[in-house]
């Protein structure tokens, strides 16, 4: 497609098909067009994600596809994850490849028996099993984490705008419910009784993390206007 500087239209840096689901469906009552990195024409290449915190991470990939771009578009950038205060704030920056690479490892291995999640990537369910795996001991009361958001956009002649979102929770000891994606089947959002994955889209949008990031990120460029 033709990309034009035009903030109407943003390019999503995500190849995750359900974070740029979630992008799109919050941003587009505000009259943004959500296009992915595919239909901007950007050509799949692995941004590094080497930072320390979820802000550097946001950055850099929407910097990568903003650069690309030839900064003729805006670029938006997701990055999330579970912060489990049992584990110190594991796995952290660290949630989307969690169970590691070793694909035959204990916990992939673990992935291949939860018939009830095979629509769910392997990774994510690995990811999954891992988490469950280091809680096993550990009770309810001190299962308290926060699934956090920071999304960037990096736009031309103009200062990027970092917006962050969390949502607080506890981690339930075994995945409910199909819908959303990554930890979603496990966790337990402060103030309700059963898992994302048993929500609505539009429901958790309401309340997640990276709904609350977005939603934040719309009403600052709603209140810049046109200039």
């Amino acid at each position: 497609m033709s990309i034009v500087a035009n903030h109407k239209t943003v390019v999503a840096a995500t190849a995750n098909e359900h974070k740029l689901a979630e992008i799109a469906q919050v941003l587009s009552p505000f009259g943004y067009e959500v296009v992915s990195r595919a239909e901007a024409g950007v050509p799949e290449f692995e941004i590094e994600e080497n930072g320390t915190t979820y802000e550097e991470n946001s950055y850099t990939k929407a910097k990568a596809i903003f650069d690309w771009l030839g900064g003729r578009a805006w670029a938006v950038a997701d990055d999330s994850g579970i912060d489990v205060d049992a584990l110190g704030g594991a796995p952290g920056v660290y949630s989307a490849r969690f169970a590691g690479q070793d694909r035959d490892a204990i916990d992939f291995e673990v992935a291949d028996l939860s018939d009830g999640q095979k629509h769910r990537s392997r990774q994510d369910r690995a990811n999954n099993a891992k988490l469950l795996r280091m809680l096993e001991e550990t009770p309810e009361e001190m299962r308290t984490a926060r699934f956090v958001s920071v999304i960037t956009c990096v736009r031309p002649d103009r200062e990027p705008i970092v917006c962050r979102g969390e949502v607080e929770g506890h981690v339930d000891f075994a995945e409910t419910g199909t819908a959303g994606f990554g930890y979603d089947p496990l966790f337990i959002p402060e103030g309700y009784d059963h898992s994302f994955g048993l929500f609505t889209s539009e429901d958790k949008n309401a309340i997640s993390h990276r709904g609350r990031a977005l939603a934040k990120l719309a009403e600052i460029i709603a209140a810049e206007g046109d200039r």
